[in-house]
């Protein structure tokens, strides 16, 4: 058995029924110890996403609203582009409905993640701050051995899902549509990558600050734009997901059919790896906010799982149902590709190609950061700097690899860092209710 027969077989392991249980098992668990949050608080989460300068409070390296875009960098990328078209290829229209379930419940996932990151966060020795699974793991659950092991899967995840996913899209998407090599490709996400990055979390948080909502935006636009032109097949498009979340799709031109069970698996996988709930990826990043309140910045971060999947996720499946296009035979990029160029002739094309470019950027951006967290919690400062380069030439070399074997390493490191941070978000779920019990009988500290 190569290499990659290897890592597709420990993909399967890894994201058998029982990951998939035990995620969103998690998400049912902490959505009822926290009163299902998610549905009484989302208002309020909104709220405060767009509050910026109320939120200015207590240590931190960048604003709450620098932390949410920095999340957000990482997590909108393809996987609302390439894995929703992925999950609908091999799972069928069903899988969106799994999609939305895993994401609903995720969102008190994501809420306990960063209540604890923000709980256990520490200052590191050149005034930064840091936190997330590796020290909540540590520190709340006294597991520092399974803290450790966290922050080496993470360090190793993120050159899957944070470089050479990115990368390989990009390059596949340029490559069609203006023949650009790969090589080139890969070249100049690199050095655009290590422009930003080698600024540290700051520098980061003043790019994605701008650069998330103006992509977002973009790509929801040009989604309600077709949608709108196709407005009569839209109730079509939900019919479909909703008929075949319970039962089987059957085959249809080229697309092979799915059962239930396709469905459920590829819907909760692909939106794992859309929004991360779970992954113990996204609190890195809200660890480094200034804040005074961690029930506080836990609801933005609940708000930024409905941006990604409930919204734009959901735009990517309603163009590729309402278009006809998910039983033309083509997945991944090239799925949403050709849906948005049937649904909108012209434009549709080049919005895809230029929105895959900038999500994978900006994702590369976050888990960059994420990384470096993880890889220093290990070894110390010292890392920072190797890692980084390092990062960067996987960047390059990601942009030539075979598009499976980079979507089976992703998705075995995603699962290896699940586990641990799953087990803390149990372990210390008592934490999480003490401090969101109090601060809302408290309405001060979420101002």
């Amino acid at each position: 058995m190569d290499f990659p027969q290897l890592m597709a077989a420990a993909n399967t392991f890894v994201w058998g029924p029982v990951m998939l249980v035990l995620l969103v098992g998690t998400g049912v668990f902490l959505s009822v110890r926290l009163g299902f949050i998610q549905f009484l608080h989302l208002p309020r989460a909104l709220g405060l996403v767009f509050r910026r300068q109320a939120q200015q409070k207590g240590d931190g390296d960048i604003s709450p609203f620098q932390a949410l875009t920095t999340e957000l960098s990482a997590t909108i990328g393809t996987g609302n582009i390439a894995g929703v078209a992925t999950a609908i290829f091999l799972g069928g229209p069903g899988a969106i409905f799994w999609m939305w379930v895993c994401a609903i419940f995720g969102m008190a996932t994501k809420y306990a993640e960063v209540v604890l990151a923000v709980t256990y966060r520490t200052h590191l020795p050149d005034g930064t701050m840091q936190g997330g699974p590796m020290r909540y793991i540590a520190e709340g659950l006294g597991l520092r051995w399974l803290g450790w092991l966290f922050a080496l899967m993470g360090s190793i995840a993120a050159f899957g899902i944070g470089s050479m996913v990115q990368s390989n899209s990009v390059a596949v998407a340029l490559e069609q549509t203006w023949s650009v090599p790969p090589v080139l490709t890969g070249i100049v996400l690199a050095s655009m990558t290590a422009v930003v990055i080698i600024g540290g979390i700051r520098r980061i948080g003043m790019v994605t600050e701008k650069l998330v909502p103006v992509m977002g935006v973009f790509y929801i636009s040009g989604a309600l734009i077709l949608l709108i032109l196709n407005a009569d097949r839209v109730p079509g498009a939900f019919a479909l997901i909703f008929s075949h979340a319970f039962a089987p799709a059957s085959a249809a031109g080229g697309f092979a059919g799915a059962a239930v069970s396709a469905a459920i698996r590829f819907g909760v996988a692909r939106g794992i790896f859309s929004n991360e709930a779970g992954l113990g990826s996204g609190p890195i990043a809200h660890a480094a906010a200034r804040t005074n309140s961690p029930v506080r910045q836990g609801l933005i971060a609940m708000a930024g799982v409905f941006f990604d999947t409930i919204v734009i996720c959901t735009m990517t499946a309603l163009v590729i149902l309402s278009t006809g296009a998910w039983t033309s035979g083509e997945t991944s990029s090239a799925l949403t590709y050709l849906a948005f160029q049937q649904g909108l002739p012209g434009p549709g094309g080049l919005i895809v190609t230029i929105s895959l470019s900038v999500f994978a950027y900006s994702t590369m951006i976050g888990w960059a950061y994420y990384g470096e967290e993880c890889i220093e919690y290990i070894f110390g400062m010292r890392a920072r700097a190797p890692y980084r380069w390092v990062f960067c030439a996987v960047i390059a070399l990601g942009a030539f690899q075979k598009v499976d074997f980079v979507w089976d390493f992703s998705d075995t490191m995603n699962g290896a860092m699940a586990i641990p941070n799953l087990i803390a978000l149990i372990g210390l779920s008592g934490v999480v209710v003490k401090a969101t019990r109090k601060a809302l009988a408290d309405p001060r500290e979420l101002l």
